[in-house]
């Protein structure tokens, strides 16, 4: 049985990490094959990303078995930058992507599910950056990822303590979207993932690139690079689509052209 199973509905593609008997926890060789899955994503058909878990948990991170630890800091960060390649290909898809986490999202667990775009969360997920608690530090993209998303003394806060947050919390902090109970979660994805199935491609890949940019730049800057970018979308078929699809009252038939 794969630990990644893969499924194409309409437009969304969904990933599901399939080791509930393991919380979900990323094998030691998975990263690989996360960094493919990602890639693969982004050369397909499907609009958008969809990563969960199976089982009642989105992920419990990387899989630490003694007998594979390394214990030499060569081959220790040989192995970080097949992790950071994994993490890479997530950060770079152009397209939306969405966690949906239920149950616990730990370690680089958590911080796959904080690297998609939009995080949705069940009332009994939590969320813990629990590497210094087992004498490690963040990674998966954490460091850049938790400033961005509840500020730099929080973010200090979740890594130094490695404290369990909450789903409430996790969404009053901005670490969530937004928490949906249980029952309701299958359709508010559908509903989510709809919506953005139907945005215009190549407007939600510049979008998506100036703003993961923004921290890193300039106002003028980023008035430049926006500048470039509407160039590019208001002579596009989908932006003469967009507007005529406005005059006829329907609803838009982008094709990323």
């Amino acid at each position: 049985m794969t630990w990644l199973l893969i499924e194409d509905r309409g437009r969304v593609r969904t990933i599901t990490l399939n080791r509930p008997e393991r919380k979900n926890a990323i094998p030691p060789d998975g990263w690989t094959e996360l960094r493919e899955a990602f890639m693969s994503f982004e050369e397909s058909a499907q609009r958008v990303l969809v990563i969960t878990g199976a089982g009642g948990a989105f992920s419990s991170g990387a899989d630490l078995d003694p007998e594979r630890v390394e214990r030499n800091v060569v081959a220790a960060r040989r192995r970080m930058k097949v992790v950071g390649a994994a993490a890479t290909a997530l950060n770079r898809l152009t397209k939306p992507t969405l966690a949906v986490v239920d149950g616990v999202a730990a370690g680089a667990g958590m911080n796959l599910a904080l690297g998609c775009d939009l995080v949705i969360a069940t009332s009994r997920a939590r969320f813990t950056e629990i590497f210094v608690k087992r004498g490690l530090t963040v990674d998966f993209g954490g460091s850049w990822l938790l400033p961005r998303l509840v500020g730099l003394q929080r973010a200090k806060e979740l890594a130094l303590t490695g404290r369990i947050v909450e789903a409430e919390e996790a969404c009053a902090i901005g670490l969530v979207l937004e928490v949906v109970e249980l029952e309701n979660l299958a359709k508010r994805v559908d509903d989510l993932t709809a919506a953005l199935a139907a945005g215009a491609p190549v407007a939600q890949m510049f979008a998506k690139q100036s703003l993961n940019r923004a921290f890193g730049v300039s106002f003028a800057q980023a008035l430049n690079d926006e500048g470039q970018s509407q160039a590019m979308c208001l002579t596009s078929e989908d932006a003469a689509e967009g507007v005529a699809a406005f005059l006829e009252k329907r609803a838009t038939r982008f094709t990323g052209k």
